[in-house]
């Protein structure tokens, strides 16, 4: 893998903002390494970017130490210039409510923050070394997805998931000044109602809240994280970009 490439390292790969922004990346010339539960959909498999795909389940914490084992493996002394945490659960109860404070175990209000909130922190120090490495030779960058769930209640975002993306928030700002050390800048990105495949009907009354009146595409938060790794963003670490169309202005 030793290239003139930037290289990209993004979970959730398959599907949704995920695969949007492993597009992005691709489209801009950058070697990208994923991982998902799922296998890549078979036409992105000839993307020559695309370099490597691990599926792996990012809820178990010996699967993380997997993938970092065999990513870094795989890449060397290459350096990462990006890693982009996307990877999340929002799960519901056996009856389909929201996993809230008063129902659910705490084994599933466990198993949402080992996914939202402790995977990415075990990837950012997995993979320091070879952020660091980009943070050298000119500048690296995390990119957390976090959510407007995270900072105001939502109507389907149970209690489990609202509290781990809020904890992820908090999380971006103290890695924000650890990681500087680095040379590597970690912000956020917090999606409002985007347009995927988890969206369904119900969401339609949510766009009345939404100043633009309409929901955003996962290109649009694609742009967004794509941004935030270029040099153009070079000063700007610990924040997170609301990318809601205004909804969380109310």
């Amino acid at each position: 893998m030793n290239d003139a490439r930037p290289t990209l390292v993004l979970t959730g790969a398959s599907r949704g903002i995920g695969h949007a922004t492993v597009k992005r990346f691709s489209a801009e010339g950058w070697r990208i390494v994923t991982c998902s539960r799922e296998d890549v959909p078979e036409e992105c498999k000839r993307d020559p970017n695309w370099t490597l795909h691990i599926p792996v389940d990012l809820g178990d914490a010996a699967e993380v130490d997997r993938f970092v084992a065999e990513a870094m493996a795989a890449l060397g002394d290459a350096p990462v210039a990006a890693l982009v945490n996307n990877a999340a659960v929002s799960p519901k109860t056996a009856i389909h409510e929201r996993l809230g404070c008063l129902n659910g175990s705490f084994d599933e209000w466990r198993a949402v923050f080992q996914l939202n909130l402790f995977t990415p922190l075990a990837l950012a120090r997995g993979f320091a070394p070879a952020l660091a490495r980009a943070g050298r030779e000119g500048g690296a960058a995390i990119v957390n997805i976090t959510s407007i769930a995270g900072h105001a209640i939502h109507p389907f975002a149970g209690s489990a998931y609202a509290t781990s993306k809020a904890a992820l928030s908090a999380l971006t700002r103290e890695m924000a000044v650890e990681f500087a050390q680095l040379g590597v800048r970690v912000n956020a990105v917090a999606p409002g109602e985007i347009e995927t495949e988890m969206i369904g009907d119900e969401y339609e009354p949510l766009i009345n809240r939404i100043p633009m009146h309409r929901m955003g595409t996962a290109d649009e938060v694609a742009s967004t994280v794509f941004q935030l790794c270029s040099r153009d963003f070079g000063y700007v670490t610990g924040t997170e970009v609301f990318v809601t169309g205004g909804q969380h202005l109310y």
